[in-house]
């Protein structure tokens, strides 16, 4: 009798087995995700002068500011 358990487990991990290499060869075979689109020289230029307006705004602020005791 425990010969028969046997067999009638094994159908239920076989598709189970079935069913997740299913699911992979579908999930490889989606479309792939799209590149993000390149930033523009503006965009680059605009961003590179913010942040260093932003240095600048912490240097003098640091100049401004005592230092601090150790």
């Amino acid at each position: 009798m425990n010969h028969r358990r046997r067999r009638l487990q094994q159908p239920g991990i076989a598709v189970a087995v079935g069913l997740c290499v299913l699911s992979l060869i579908t999930a490889c075979a989606s479309d792939q995700p799209k590149p993000l689109p390149q930033p523009t020289p503006d965009q680059v230029r605009g961003h590179a002068d913010r942040t260093f307006d932003k240095l600048k705004q912490e240097e003098q602020e640091r100049a401004v500011q005592p230092p601090a005791p150790h």
